[in-house]
């Protein structure tokens, strides 16, 4: 392998450098067309990658781009998964959140209650 030394396999590369949990999502993300390569749209999971490409991807609920630092031999612990890229995704924004935002479901408060009882005895007259 002459050129091909430093190209691994785009959907490998995003499971060793973390982003996936298994092979098989990256494989999907790529396949589904989600991903862009040096603001290409790649649909070939075996789309070859190197150190310098540009990466553009969803993760959960934000747009990650990624520049590839290096290829990577195995998908190791965190800390040395982190060095296969550098972070370039914009910060995102804080999001503006309710007052009772903090809950997740569950029953309501006792001052809940009482506001919504109010509400309700001020539609009836």
């Amino acid at each position: 392998m002459t050129g091909d030394a430093a190209k691994i396999r785009l959907d490998k590369w995003l499971w060793h450098a973390r982003f996936f949990k298994t092979r098989t999502l990256a494989s999907k993300l790529v396949s589904g067309g989600h991903v862009r390569v040096n603001a290409n749209k790649v649909d070939k999971a075996a789309t070859k990658v190197g150190v310098g490409d540009t990466l553009t991807f969803p993760q959960g609920s934000q747009i990650r781009v990624v520049e590839i630092a290096a290829c990577g031999a195995r998908r190791g612990p965190a800390p040395e998964a982190q060095a296969l890229y550098l972070d370039k995704t914009p910060p995102q924004e804080p999001k503006a959140r309710s007052p009772g935002a903090d809950r997740v479901g569950g029953r309501p408060t006792k001052k809940d209650r009482r506001s919504l009882d109010l509400s309700r005895d001020r539609g009836l007259e």
